[in-house]
Order: structure tokens, then C-alpha cells, then sequence
């Protein structure tokens, strides 16, 4: 299939804008046009009860949720390649995605690198987990029907979580919905190859970022999900790929070994679009779509 309309208009805005790769400028620069990209997030809508929560070690987190308590929550991981974005970066989408699912949702600001490399985030991430489930009740969230989200970076973060907690007897996890997730530094997929260039997310911005969160350290499996021996015994997932990204093909290779070790998963692929169209769902209508097709999913799978 060929680029959607809106990606060809999202790729042709992105050019006119002529900004330099984000690994091209100063850190904090970098942080701070991600974090103007708000007129392309789409809209917030109102929820009765939004309120952070700081928890230890300086981790931030917010409560989203309307309507009746207890109900399910969505531990939510923002993208941004472990180095850019934050809670408000994801503010439009986490409001959506408790709107739409009926669920509660935690945004997570966890630590970024490379200020805090592997395993910093996953730790955060991790924690903030274990801490709503020990804070269910004060929360308004039922501590047995927990699902993690996230994209990008935030899906690897996502992935780790339910590997950590599998291994470590840590919180139950009832599903984990990776949107165009990162899997492992793995340049040379077929995606890696055909869109390495000029379809938003580059081949070279995903080796710094790498390069930010792991630093000198090879990967784990708790840092690519794909190296796990096995992934048995994880929670079901839905898994998000785009079809012009060069993050596709690892998601879809995830999709697979996770069908292998007997995970039930389901894969949605995206035709024509780039990656971050969710997160950016002021530009995409797919995105819009998408990201409310899949909070009625985790809705509906985690009422049972």
C-alpha cells in the first residue's frame, strides 16, 4: 500500500519546518520542541478527576479516571525514545485513552536517559506499577485488573514490566498494549532499510537513541523484549505496528515469538502509516481511530 494522504502531508510540514534531527541539537532544545508539538495531539477531553502523585525517588505520576470506582486501570508509558516527552507530551492521548476504555489511567514521568540509563526507566516504570496496585484502594483503581501501555519506547518499557513482574512474582498483569513498539537494536530489518530516511523516524535518531539508554551496556532482555528466551507465561498483548516505520518489522517479529511461546496476541497493522500517528492524532484521523479502537479493546478485555 502506498503513504496514506496524511502522512505525505505530515512528512511534507515536517520538511518545510527544517528542523534538525533531534540527536543534531542540544539536549534541553530537544526536549523542548517535543514538547511543543501540542496543536498536533488532538483534543482533552475533561475527566471528573485528574491528580499527580509524586512517588519516591522523584517519579511523577497521574491519576486519570471518571465515573464509579473501582474500575480497571491502564499503566500508561509515554514514547519519546527514553529521552524526550513526559506527562504532559502524552496529557491529550492518556485523557482519550480513559475516556474511551472506561478504565482509569497512570501516565508514568519516569526518569529519561541519559540522565538515568537501562535500567533506570524500566525501574520506574516497574515501581510505579507496584505502587498503584499497593495504593488500589486510595486510587479508586481495582489492583486485580491492571493492563500496561505504551508507544515506542514506551512499549519496550511496557514489555519489560511484564517481564519483570513474570519473573520476579511481581504485580498481575492482564494484557500490555504495544503501540509500534521498540524491540532491540536491530538496524538492518527490511523497515530499518527501506525507511531509513525521510519518513519521520530515522534509522540514525533510533541508534543515539539507543546509544542514550544503554550507553556502553549491552542489551538484556529486560532492555530488548526480543532477547528473552522465552516469552511464555507474559500477558496477552495487542501489538500496533505502522506500516512506514522502521520500527515495523520488529514489532511484527515480536508479534510472532510471542504467538510461538504461546502468548495470546493480536496483531494490528496499519497501512500507510508512520510511526507516532497515535500520539499524534490531531494530524492523523487514522490515528484518532486507532488509538480509540484500541481503548475499547483494553476496556472490554480487562471487564472480561
Amino acid at each position: 500500500m502506498t503513504l496514506h494522504p496524511q502522512s505525505k502531508a505530515f512528512l511534507t510540514l515536517a520538511a518545510e519546518s527544517a528542523r534538525p534531527q533531534w540527536y543534531e541539537m542540544p539536549l534541553a532544545e530537544a526536549r523542548r520542541i517535543f514538547d511543543q508539538f501540542a496543536p498536533l495531539l488532538g483534543e482533552k477531553p475533561e475527566l471528573d478527576r485528574i491528580e499527580d502523585h509524586l512517588l519516591e525517588h522523584g517519579v511523577r505520576v497521574r491519576l486519570y479516571s471518571s465515573g464509579d470506582t473501582p474500575r480497571p486501570v491502564i499503566m500508561y508509558f509515554h514514547g519519546g525514545g527514553w529521552v524526550l516527552g513526559n506527562i504532559e507530551s502524552h496529557d491529550p492521548l492518556c485523557r482519550r485513552l480513559a475516556v474511551e476504555s472506561g478504565c482509569a489511567v497512570v501516565s508514568v514521568d519516569y526518569r529519561l536517559s541519559p540522565e538515568s540509563r537501562f535500567p533506570g526507566p524500566v525501574e520506574d516504570c516497574y515501581h510505579a506499577t507496584t505502587w498503584v496496585r499497593e495504593h488500589a484502594d486510595d486510587l479508586g483503581v481495582d489492583a486485580n485488573r491492571i493492563a500496561v501501555a505504551g508507544d515506542s519506547a514506551g512499549g519496550q518499557l511496557s514489555a519489560a514490566v511484564c517481564l519483570k513482574a513474570r519473573d520476579e512474582d511481581g504485580p498481575p498483569i492482564a494484557l500490555q498494549a504495544l503501540l509500534y513498539p521498540v524491540v532491540e537494536p536491530n538496524f538492518d530489518t527490511e523497515s530499518y532499510r527501506a525507511f531509513a530516511d525521510g519518513y519521520g523516524l530515522t534509522r540514525d535518531t533510533m541508534r543515539w537513541f539507543w546509544e542514550q539508554f544503554l550507553g556502553d551496556q549491552e542489551p538484556t532482555p529486560l532492555a530488548a523484549p526480543s532477547l528473552a528466551q522465552s516469552l511464555g507465561g507474559v500477558p496477552p498483548a495487542i501489538v500496533v505496528t505502522a506500516e512506514y516505520d522502521v520500527l515495523r518489522d520488529e514489532g511484527i517479529a515480536l508479534a510472532e515469538k510471542m504467538k510461538t511461546d504461546g502468548v495470546d496476541v493480536q496483531h494490528v497493522a496499519y497501512d500507510g502509516m508512520l510511526h507516532g500517528f497515535i500520539h499524534f492524532a490531531g494530524f492523523f484521523e487514522t490515528g484518532l481511530e486507532a488509538g480509540k479502537t484500541i481503548a475499547v479493546e483494553i476496556g472490554n478485555r480487562l471487564r472480561g
